[in-house]
């Protein structure tokens, strides 16, 4: 198992470097000056020209690309030049409400999600079935900006029932977690059915049967572990998606996360900034699929045996 983890940790670090190589090229083709933009609109030229030099972004492309890959290795992301703070601490600030966020937002999913698509299974073809695949359709049909919007209308303003943005309480994380939730919670249920419903026709389930074993003995002990390695997979991916900041969803409810962090740097092209955020996401995305691997394993031994 640890040679597995490692490996995979050795490949991963090509694709970092490619992901901060694109990234690089791409802000620095965009029109604008960074240096402008953290001087103000009322800078002189002449310091600006000399703030560019002294910042060394009049050197080539690819000489400041391998200063800050040389920086981001020694933990140093740079500077924001909007904040005048160091990247790696605003980063630092912001990623606890993504984090309370995004666990909030998987229990929810999972929470709805597995037992839906459990009892869908069972219930093929039923009132229950369609009932609950309905409404998994519109959760993930639903634009999460609309169904953000929906929520504050209904819960916080009309009802009154739960504050509409910030993050003072543990209230104020109640709807951006259901609107998160209920999207990926959509996902898992209709994932957990399709595979719950093909593991049910193999014949060990037959046989399980056959041998006298209850029908939630089938069910639990039997047909759901195996169907669960896809479901596994998935719920990794949205954790890690969850963790790199739900953009929207954030800047709806005034949520100061990592993605309203990189909405932030993209409107101000503050380029340290959105690298900073770019790279803790694709580190985050990688340690999902990561984790998914180790979670195979645990949950499928034949796997393990393999590997």
């Amino acid at each position: 198992m640890a040679k597995k983890v490692l490996k995979r940790i050795l490949v991963s670090i090509p694709v970092l470097i490619g992901v901060m190589l694109i990234l690089f090229l791409m802000l620095n083709v965009l029109p604008g000056d960074p240096v402008s933009v953290m001087m103000k609109e009322h800078a002189k030229p002449e310091v600006i020209e000399r703030m560019t030099e002294e910042m060394g972004l009049n050197d080539p492309v690819m000489v400041r690309f391998f200063r800050y890959l040389w920086n981001a290795l020694h933990g140093d992301f740079g500077t924001s030049y909007k904040l005048n703070r160091p990247v790696g601490a605003l980063i630092a600030n912001a990623f606890p409400n993504t984090l309370k966020l995004a666990i909030a937002a998987a229990i929810v999913a999972w929470v709805i999600g597995i037992p839906a698509g459990i009892i869908s299974a069972i219930k093929q073809n039923t009132i229950i079935d369609r009932l609950f695949m309905g409404v998994s359709l519109v959760g993930v049909s639903m634009p999460v900006f609309w169904a953000a919007l929906l929520f504050q209308y209904c819960f916080a303003y009309k009802w009154k029932l739960l504050p509409v943005s910030g993050v003072e309480t543990w209230q104020s994380f109640i709807l951006p977690a259901v609107v998160l939730g209920w999207s990926s919670a959509g996902t898992i249920s209709r994932l957990t059915r399709c595979n719950l419903l093909e593991i049910l026709q193999e014949d060990f389930i037959r046989t399980a049967r056959a041998k006298g074993l209850r029908e939630s003995a089938v069910i639990v002990g039997h047909a759901f572990k195996n169907a669960l390695l896809p479901v596994v997979t998935m719920m990794a991916i949205q954790v890690a998606s969850l963790l790199s900041g739900a953009v929207i969803t954030e800047s709806i409810f005034s949520i100061p996360g990592i993605g309203r962090l990189a909405v932030d740097a993209i409107s101000s092209r503050d380029m340290p900034l959105l690298q900073g955020t770019v790279l803790f996401t694709t580190i985050l995305i990688i340690a999902g699929n990561l984790l998914a691997d180790v979670l195979y394993s645990l949950i499928d031994p034949r796997i393990r045996t393999e590997g």
